[in-house]
């Protein structure tokens, strides 16, 4: 079934309020549409724990800076919407699409200042980005008044920053990372990865490659040694049409180095890599030796 459409904030309100008043738990899922089966897994899992589930469409103009991809970023509500009518069976998704308008109208001056995990990695290369996806989902987790929000590990470090302004600012929500889902290649699925070119998107499966083997070296090789197993990754990422914003080898939570050269376990390994004029992120967590 056709899932229900809400495009205003005040409807959003009043359709969120009537579930509250029904004791129905309500599972949030943002996004910026041009949705794979990766949000659609996210949905799923949301449909599982959750008695509705609100599916946020909106293309985020505050997370993007000058430029970057907000005018390209593709736009497919029509297919986003019929991937979403076939996990509709119960009848229990509502899509928010709002315009830009109706989530920062005139006047607008209020935003979610983040600094500890926002600021390295993605911080240092898109410095206002985090300012604007704390933004947007505060405004998502206020207006839907959800129980859980369901968010992919793809982004590893956006949900790391969610995580670390609903503690800090006690908004009662559950954060639920769900893993990634790749291409059975392995590369990680991406509302971006449309933009590679059938060669670039053959070499952009160095990233996923690259972090296949800096696992081997850690688990099976027992390398502990950051500067060895960065240069291995950097190895396989290594290409003239290819620029590495970075790879990190972090704590997990903080999403800093250890102050010697040592890995220690639990580790997050992410990176970010422009393929051709694409950019695209990937990571692994590696939670313990086991």
């Amino acid at each position: 079934m056709k899932p229900q459409v809400v495009r205003e904030c005040a409807e959003l309100h009043s359709v969120v309020k009537s579930l509250h008043l029904q004791n129905l738990r309500v599972g949030l899922v943002p996004t910026m549409g041009a949705l794979h089966a990766g949000h659609i897994s996210l949905v799923k899992e949301s449909l599982k724990q959750s008695d509705w589930t609100i599916v946020s469409i909106f293309v985020n103009p505050t997370q993007f800076a000058p430029g970057e991809d907000f005018e390209k970023y593709p736009r497919t509500l029509k297919n986003d919407l019929a991937l979403l009518e076939e996990v509709n069976e119960k009848e229990n998704i509502i899509v928010f699409t709002p315009s830009a308008d109706e989530m920062y109208p005139k006047n607008f001056h209020s935003y979610v200042d983040v600094a500890g995990a926002a600021l390295p990695l993605e911080g240092t290369f898109r410095p206002t980005h985090f300012r604007g996806v704390a933004t947007v989902v505060l405004k998502l987790f206020n207006m839907t008044q959800a129980d859980a929000a369901f968010f992919g590990q793809k982004d590893f470090q956006q949900v790391q920053v969610i995580r670390q302004f609903v503690r800090d600012l006690n908004v009662p929500i559950e954060i639920q990372m769900c893993p990634i889902i790749r291409e059975t290649d392995g590369l990680a699925m991406s509302s971006r990865n449309r933009y590679l070119s059938p060669e670039a998107r053959t070499r952009a499966l160095c990233l996923s490659q690259s972090l296949e083997k800096a696992r081997e070296m850690i688990l099976r090789d027992g390398c502990r040694s950051r500067r060895v197993v960065d240069a291995a990754i950097r190895a396989i990422l290594a290409h003239p049409n290819h620029s590495v914003d970075y790879v990190a080898i972090v704590d997990p939570v903080t999403l800093l180095p250890n102050e010697d050269d040592t890995i220690q376990l639990p580790a997050a390994i992410l990176l970010a890599v422009r393929v051709d004029d694409t950019r695209l992120i990937d990571n692994l967590l590696i939670e313990s030796e086991n």
